[in-house]
């Protein structure tokens, strides 16, 4: 299996900048996630390598065989770059049952007849739909559609797998159980893929590797637990799960732990970060839920950080429960397992549970929304 090359790679249409400069390297075998909000670039990623948009500037190169480089105004079309490609909608041709629509591409490629009906049965056994291969489309569920189509993608061994949001039509419960699926298959394959999604969960569940995008760029490639754990930038922290954000200034710093004065509520706070921040800078503190605890007024609550703050609601929701607090002007979200809080409480987090982040980095004008009242 190969490694997938993307160099100074941009994308333009008209007077539109839809990528800017997008560099990635793909390892062999690697699960590799584009991740980002809607119009971000990352189905355009997707496309040029597979051949389905021309970049305006950039090289992909795929088991060093170079499929793009404008410089050289080399360009191979997408039938000859052997990748294989699942699109949201499936694409499944209606009027062809499902060994039909596995056999189309195989045809295509002229694959002789005994051939081609042991690649899809394989391809099939691969997905466990051998036993529905003379239904329609349209006698399938949602998720046996999905099934088909990724069969389809790997009926003719393909060097690299695309997957452009395959399970986004898929209800909650079935992308639970397609998305353990598709993970178990791809690693039994061992086959390199590139995954485009904007949910969140997909993304740090299914990727070995997560690449986040906003307008056209690339804010950050880490694994899922790197992404999540130590975001980059406040931005990608909103976007990858929930986060807690609050502006303050830098007041300070022992070693590694900086004093911050928050601007809800006047408090001093300290939190463990490496980055240089000047005194009376402009910072964000950036904090999980999860990395939060609520303890009663009453109580000594023990921490390196403790806040007076009021319980506003509590919401169970099975595994856990969901606390807002009011902290000044600003709503706090907590996920705990505690029950019962209410009205007085304390907040209570360590240094190194929070984040800092240069600015009033506020990230969007819907967390603005959730962060004040």
């Amino acid at each position: 299996m190969p490694e997938v090359h993307v160099s100074h790679l941009s994308k333009q249409f008209g007077e539109t900048a839809v990528l800017n400069d997008i560099d990635f390297t793909i390892n062999d075998g690697e699960f590799f996630t584009l991740l980002g909000p809607s119009g971000c670039g990352k189905s355009t990623t997707l496309n040029c390598v597979a051949g389905l948009e021309q970049p305006t500037t950039g090289a992909i190169t795929v088991a060093d065989t170079p499929f793009v480089d404008t410089s050289r105004r080399l360009y191979v079309p997408t039938e000859e770059r052997n990748l294989g490609m699942v699109f949201q909608s499936y694409a499944l041709w209606p009027h062809m049952t499902v060994q039909q629509n596995l056999a189309m591409p195989l045809s295509i490629r002229r694959v002789p007849k005994q051939e081609k009906g042991m690649r899809i049965h394989d391809a099939l056994e691969k997905v466990g739909l051998a036993h529905l291969k003379d239904r329609f489309p349209h006698e399938l569920s949602g998720g046996q559609q999905q099934r088909v189509a990724l069969a389809r993608a790997l009926v003719y061994s393909p060097t690299v797998l695309l997957l452009d949001e395959p399970l986004s039509n898929l209800d909650a419960k079935l992308r639970e159980q397609a998305r353990a699926w598709l993970k178990r298959l791809q690693v039994d394959l061992g086959i390199t893929t590139v995954y485009v999604t904007h949910d969140q969960d997909e993304a740090l569940s299914l990727s070995d590797r997560i690449a986040v995008m906003f307008d056209g760029h690339m804010a950050q490639i880490g694994t899922p637990t790197e992404v999540y754990e130590r975001p980059a930038t406040a931005q990608v922290a909103a976007f990858v799960g929930s986060c807690n954000f609050f502006t303050g200034r830098f007041e300070g710093a022992l070693g590694t732990v900086a004093q911050v004065r928050l601007d809800c509520t006047g408090d001093v706070v300290t939190v463990t970060t490496d980055a240089p921040f000047s005194v009376g800078q402009e910072v964000t503190l950036a904090v999980r839920p999860e990395r939060l605890r609520i303890t009663p007024a009453r109580s000594d609550a023990a921490g390196s950080n403790v806040l007076n703050t009021e319980v506003l609601t509590c919401s169970y929701v099975g595994s856990r429960y969901e606390y807002n607090l009011r902290l000044g002007r600003n709503v706090v979200q907590v996920v705990t397992q505690d029950s019962g809080l209410a009205g007085a409480v304390r907040l209570v987090f360590e240094p190194g549970d929070a984040l800092l982040y240069p600015g009033a980095a506020v990230p969007s004008e819907e967390a603005q929304e959730l962060m004040t009242v």
